[in-house]
Parts: structure tokens; sequence; C-alpha cells
């Protein structure tokens, strides 16, 4: 049965899923079974046969070099570019957590280590109907550690550490940062690490820049991440 960790991000498109696909590779690459998984993604582009292609798993899979097919590693797939629970309106097909539940226990249970990725920031709605669900109730009932992926940029000792604080006040562990599109020797981005890891007590444990093909993260460091 292999360990989970969940990647959170402070908001939108800070490149998530890339730093994500960095920690199934360096794990793949180490030798270690490692699969991603992710519940719902939304804006999917379709195939010549109209099919639904899961773009975030596809690319995870294209980087990390790992041999699961990408449909198998998402459960729901949305076409409209929205937060899933409104993408789940208009299309259909709403998040169900017994269904998230066994398919990530299904990719857990033939891995080391699975990776999950959240969809957006940590206050994104998965379903909104007759059935409330936040991710963090997902979180929850998969019992995950969180990483979280924050900009290196201006605005994220706000956005990182408001993160960081809400998920521990709903006795959710958080173990780190990372910081995406950092810039070594920029002198703000470099206070904005050091700032966020005064404020939150929690390292930034690797730092991205742009094109990176490998994760600066040792690897004995990066599994101790999950549970």
């Amino acid at each position: 049965m292999g360990k989970g960790l969940f990647i959170t991000g402070t908001g939108t498109d800070i490149g998530k899923t890339f730093v994500t696909a960095l920690i199934v590779k360096k794990l793949h690459d180490a030798g270690f079974r490692s699969v991603y998984y992710k519940a719902a993604v939304s804006g999917n582009t379709r195939d010549p046969q109209g099919r639904l292609i899961p773009g975030d798993a596809e690319f995870v899979r294209e980087v990390a070099q790992i041999p699961e097919p990408a449909s198998q590693m998402v459960s729901y797939v949305y076409e409209h570019a929205y937060s899933p629970h409104l993408a789940a309106r208009i299309e259909g097909q709403p998040v169900e957590m017994p269904v998230v539940k066994e398919h990530f226990e299904n990719l857990r249970a033939k891995s080391d280590f699975i990776t999950m990725e959240g969809s957006g920031g940590i206050l994104c709605p998965i379903r909104w109907d007759e059935q409330k669900i936040w991710l963090e109730d997902v979180i929850k009932h998969l019992q995950l550690p969180t990483l979280i992926v924050a900009e290196a940029s201006l605005g994220t000792i706000n956005s990182a550490v408001l993160t960081c604080e809400y998920l521990r006040q709903r006795d959710i562990p958080v173990r780190g940062f990372i910081f995406n599109h950092f810039h070594p020797g920029d002198v703000m981005e470099e206070d904005n690490r050091r700032m966020v890891e005064e404020r939150t007590g929690l390292p930034v444990l690797a730092s991205v820049q742009e094109k990176d093909l490998e994760l600066r993260l040792p690897v004995e460091k990066l599994v101790a991440l999950y549970a």
C-alpha cells in the first residue's frame, strides 16, 4: 500500500501541475512505483473521436514517464474551464466521494507513492447541489498531508501564509512549500521565501525555476513528506 501526499496551491494557474509532475518524476526516476491522481479536472479538449482528454494527467504522464494511462488517473473530466462544481452542473456527472476514494485507493494499492493534485486553490468547491463538497473534504476523507505550491513573486507572503493557516485551522497537516517561477538572487523572491518560513515555521522545500526538468530536493526528503 503506497503512501500519499496532496498537492494544493495558493491559487489557479501557478504551475501546480508542473511542480506535481516534477515530484512524480523524481520518485519514478529513483526507482519507486510513483503514480498521479486528480479527482476532477476542468478545461479539457476532445480527441478526434470526441472523447475528453484529461490534460493535466497527460502532462504529468509525459513529464514523469509513468506507465498508467491518463484516463485511469482522473475520476471526473470536464470540458468547461470552470470550478468542478460549476462544470459538473453544466455538463452533468457531479463528483461522488465514494468514486474518488475507490479510484484513489486502487491506485494507492499498486504504488509506492501516490501524489494527488487538487483543483485550483484550497477553497475550491468540488460539488454544490444537494451535496456540498469542498476540496478540504476530499483531503480529510483520504487522510492526506499537504504540500503547498506558491508563486515566488510579489504577493506570495499573503497567499502562502493564508493557505497554510486555513489548512491548519481545519487540522490538515502541512509539510511545507514549493516556490514556482523562482529567480535565484532576486532580492524580493529570496525575501519572500524567508518571510513565509518565518511566519509559518515551515520550510520552503524547493524553489523551481523556469523550464526546470528536475526537482531540487533530495529524494529522501521528498519521500519523508508522504504518509
